[in-house]
């Protein structure tokens, strides 16, 4: 049996997000997640480490409220925000909660244009018509890229923009947090920076918490202020991304090889 390894770290008086012993099972038979517990504060970059395969994704479905669309279940635990109980709540309704998923694979629409991409995210809170365009010129300001193509379809742009398009579009739900699945998948090292650089500019500038699945180790930490790693579907370490970046073992553990 796998001994959880953790380092110790402050526990946060008022957590924004509480996720506490969390098992997610695939149609009712494969155990996919098994007693995970970790919390996002208020304004912070956390992030999920770990393999192809070793239940992030999972994870964040399970928070989104996605995870029922790939019949799975959360079968134990809770899942609470500001102390409230989310567990079961659609994703429909959790979106307007403050709380938004882009999913692995930068999902767009790829015969909309980039702009109409964008407005499907407004769509949720309806703004008047000049609140929309103030909305739409901020983040024509945070991703300058999606300007320039906002009359492009979608599909034809390249997946470093269709990747900001995906997280410009879910910052149009006016989130208090961001799921945010894999945003360095099979993208330029160029354009990885260039998107993290913008992740951490919203944080700070917006206070706008962010919880990433990641394969990137090396990346995350960079950004991240704590981090959990998943082997197999459980958490394996957890702490502040300075401590875990210290650690000798780090690479053992997170290529699974924690005993």
């Amino acid at each position: 049996m796998m001994t959880t390894l953790q380092i110790q770290t402050d526990r946060m008086d008022d957590p924004h997000l509480d996720i506490s012993g969390i098992e997610v099972v695939y149609g009712g038979a494969i155990l996919a997640v098994s007693d995970v517990s970790l919390s996002v504060g208020t304004g912070e970059i956390v992030a999920l480490l770990g393999a192809n395969g070793a239940g992030k994704s999972t994870v964040l479905k399970a928070i989104s409220g996605l995870a029922s669309a790939d019949r799975a279940t959360v079968r134990r635990g809770h899942i609470r925000l500001d102390g409230e109980d989310i567990l079961g709540l659609p994703a429909n309704r959790l979106a307007k909660r403050g709380i938004v998923h882009v999913l692995e694979g930068r999902h767009v629409f790829p015969h909309l244009t980039v702009e109409e991409n964008l407005l499907a995210g407004a769509f949720l809170h309806r703004p008047a018509r000049r609140a929309l365009q103030e909305q739409l010129d901020d983040i024509y300001g945070w991703f300058p890229r999606l300007k320039e193509k906002r009359r492009t379809q979608a599909g034809l742009s390249s997946g470093g923009e269709q990747q900001m398009l995906a997280i410009g579009r879910a910052l149009l739900t006016r989130p208090r947090l961001v799921l945010l699945d894999e945003p360095s998948m099979g993208l330029a090292p160029r354009i990885i920076q260039e998107i993290f650089q913008i992740i951490v500019r919203l944080n700070q500038e917006r206070g706008t918490a962010f919880l990433l699945a990641e394969q990137n180790a090396a990346l995350s930490l960079k950004h991240a202020s704590r981090a959990y790693i998943l082997e197999s579907g459980r958490v394996v370490l957890s702490g502040t991304a300075a401590d875990l970046v210290q650690r000798d073992d780090l690479h053992r553990l997170y290529l699974g090889d924690a005993a």
